[in-house]
């Protein structure tokens, strides 16, 4: 439920199943006078239907006509109201659940680059760029996908310099590791004259090892050192591609954080022809570093704030501020020999004065901002900049948001709650757990995401992956914020830990209210759009591990199927 906890309420009175009766029966009633006007396209029966509405309530069968929920209820009243053309769909006891949504998924992973999401150690690493090498010219650069991390493997580390060389003397490499962080081949440092003094680039890093050799690390900006070969276009049919992938994962609306005005342009055009399986909100990026050049990015996209409609909305502005697992920026250093003798903090991408100036500007032109921020350090610049725009005109009810927000202080608190900011959270502790630890320490990052602490300050949290930084199946990160387990590195922050109805509202209506969109979806109930997913067994009541595990049996949009599983 949305409101001042972003929790679900859970009565304790000694009459509360009689009050739910009374309720669900005056639910059935209003959901059957709102279907009385014409039969249903569809009803789905023989079910156990979880509505994540106001009050949890579980019902048995739907109905939907023109892509929206018409009733909910029993079997027997949803079965009265089919016509000579309804289709029944018959759930065999199966579990429905309002749409998942992903509040942060830039795309699904993949690309034309050497593929790493199955290596599970060094070697295998290593096996994957020499056969791309074999395959390419003399010369040629070698680039890998960027959807792996080294939590995957058996190591638990990046390959680096001297590992690329053993494989590749010749070939430049470049391994892509999440949108934060190349790895070069020393025929790439060599490419790209980069050299043990090169300058450190502002709101960058290159990394050295023991030794103080440079180990191929390029962190943030000091990526812009390196010109990557030429992408392949983004194309109707590989958003579709991408778009069929993550309804299978059982997700009907996703937010894409920060792209560029060309994507949003094809997803135009898929919405204008009726292609779209997947709701989409789009923040748009700009690189802009002072409010004079993002006024003028802006004029140039011919993009307005806010607009678009059900399928395709422009949900704000993006910004960051510092690195992502390797270079969020701390109050404290990191852990050694990260923190290399006390003076590693991260990486400040974007400094105050800039920062804030671009913030205030976007507040005056009605944009809602949206700030990467990962450490505390971050944070604090994030709250000082939006306290600076607030100032001004008021940001409160405006739904601006943090988003990771992995490492947040008591003193901020209070801070994010007075600017009434929503935080977009995500599972990067269930793929990076080890890997957080030798950067920040145990204590800190078992802190990553302080999930429990939000929600009992009464933040509305909505739910995400980051994806193709952690892969994005929505069912890993249901799994993970119940259970604080991760894949390689056990239960890390147990008391972080939130209840299985809290996972879901921040999978389904939390992320519909980020985007101003409570009424719409994010729930089953008459009226709102009949989005839905079907899985095998109750997501309430099953063990952590079969979450973990659970793929969806069907996956509606609009009413219409996007996806259902083979028998």
């Amino acid at each position: 439920m949305i409101g001042t906890t972003g929790r679900a309420s859970v009565s304790g009175e000694p009459n509360a199943r009689l009050k739910a009766s009374r309720y669900l029966l005056f639910f059935v009633a209003a959901s059957l006078l709102h279907a009385q006007a014409a039969p249903p396209d569809t009803i789905l029966v023989n079910g156990h239907v979880i509505t994540v509405d106001a009050r949890f309530s579980i019902a048995q069968a739907i109905a939907i006509k023109d892509g929206r929920f018409t009733a909910v209820g029993t079997d027997a009243d949803i079965r009265t109201l089919a016509g000579p053309n309804t289709t029944t769909i018959d759930l065999h006891g199966q579990t429905v659940i309002p749409g998942l949504a992903d509040g942060h998924l830039h795309d699904a992973g993949g690309g034309p680059g050497v593929d790493l999401s199955r290596a599970r150690s060094i070697p295998d690493v290593l096996t994957a760029i020499k056969a791309r090498v074999q395959q390419s010219a003399a010369g040629e650069v070698i680039v890998t996908n960027s959807d792996w991390h080294e939590a995957q493997l058996e190591e638990q580390r990046l390959p680096y310099r001297h590992d690329l060389d053993s494989v590749s003397p010749n070939n430049p490499v470049v391994v892509v590791r999440g949108g934060h962080e190349y790895v070069l081949n020393s025929a790439a440092l060599a490419k790209w004259n980069i050299k043990k003094d090169t300058p450190q680039p502002a709101g960058g890093r290159i990394t050295r090892d023991e030794h103080g050799e440079l180990n191929g690390e390029l962190i943030d900006r000091a990526k812009a050192l390196v010109t990557l070969p030429a992408a392949p276009k983004l194309t109707i049919e590989a958003l579709q591609a991408q778009h069929r992938k993550l309804n299978e994962a059982g997700l009907t609306s996703i937010r894409y954080p920060g792209a560029s005005v060309e994507q949003y342009r094809l997803l135009q055009e898929m919405a204008r022809r009726g292609v779209l399986t997947i709701r989409v909100n789009q923040l748009m990026r700009f690189n802009a570093d002072s409010a004079a050049s993002m006024r003028r990015a802006i004029a140039a996209s011919g993009v307005k704030p806010d607009e678009g409609d059900e399928w395709l909305r422009v949900g704000g502005m993006k910004l960051g501020v510092d690195g992502g697992f390797e270079g969020g920026w701390m109050r404290e250093p990191y852990a050694e020999p990260w923190g290399e003798r006390g003076t590693f903090r991260g990486v400040n991408t974007m400094k105050q004065a800039p920062f804030t100036d671009v913030v205030k500007e976007l507040n005056r032109e009605g944009w809602r901002v949206a700030t990467h921020a990962v450490g505390d350090a971050a944070i604090d610049e994030v709250l000082a900049a939006y306290e600076s725009a607030s100032a001004e005109q008021s940001i409160r009810g405006k739904r601006w948001t943090i988003e990771h927000g992995f490492i947040v202080e008591p003193d901020q608190f209070p801070r994010m709650k007075a600017l009434d900011l929503v935080i977009s959270a995500q599972n990067h502790l269930y793929l990076a757990g080890p890997s957080l630890v030798k950067y920040w320490g145990a204590p800190r990052a078992s802190r990553v995401t302080p999930m429990r602490d939000y929600i009992d300050r009464g933040f509305v949290v909505a739910g995400g992956t980051d994806s193709p930084v952690v892969p994005y199946p929505p069912f890993w990160v249901i799994y993970h914020f119940v259970s604080r387990g991760t894949i390689s590195g056990g239960v890390m922050g147990a008391d972080q830990k939130v209840s299985r109805k809290e996972a879901l509202q921040v999978e389904t209506i939390n992320n519909a209210y980020l985007t101003f969109e409570e009424t719409l979806k994010g729930s089953i109930e008459p009226g709102k759009l009949a989005d839905l997913v079907v899985v095998p067994e109750d997501i309430l009541t099953v063990p952590d591990k079969d979450v973990e595990r659970m793929r969806p049996s069907q996956t509606m949009v609009g009413g219409k199927v996007v996806y259902r599983r083979a028998s």
